[in-house]
């Protein structure tokens, strides 16, 4: 009886996984700019880059910065990192950038580094260009306090 039971769940289940895969198939999964969900998603004619007076405000505490100028050129990779060639605390007085956070240079048992950890290297994984484009979906958020830090 537990065996007969066992095959038929075992049939529903197969049967069940068929018919969703079915269903899936026939569904076309939409990005919600617009563009495929395989292309390049560029940003449109509304992306725009400003000086230091131009920069967003942050929305809470603990965002990061938003990048105010354009990357389309950099090259952030295993081999080269050009961010650091303006924002790395070497170079940053020099160039007039701000410096990285001391954060960057934290191993991940908190120990300092004389160059960037590994952990905060690809930029982009946290830091985006500033865009004046309307929201992807709806968005009630307001900050639980004016944010001053910037």
């Amino acid at each position: 009886m537990k065996k007969q039971f066992l095959t038929s769940l075992a049939a529903l289940l197969f049967a069940t996984g068929l018919v969703g895969f079915a269903v899936a198939q026939q569904q076309q999964v939409q990005a919600m700019r617009s563009t495929p969900i395989d292309a390049p998603n560029r940003l449109g004619p509304d992306f725009k880059w400003e000086g230091k007076e131009g920069r967003m405000q942050r929305n809470y505490r603990q965002q990061p910065p938003l990048i105010p100028h354009s990357i389309a050129q950099y090259q952030i990779d295993t081999r080269t990192n050009q961010c650091l060639s303006c924002h790395d605390w070497t170079k940053a007085g020099e160039r007039g950038a701000p410096t990285l956070s001391m954060t960057h240079y934290l191993d991940r048992d908190g120990n300092e580094l004389d160059q960037l950890a590994g952990t905060r290297y690809f930029c982009n994984q946290c830091h985006v260009p500033q865009a004046d484009v309307p929201p992807l979906v709806e968005n009630t958020f307001q900050p639980s306090a004016p944010v001053s830090v910037r």
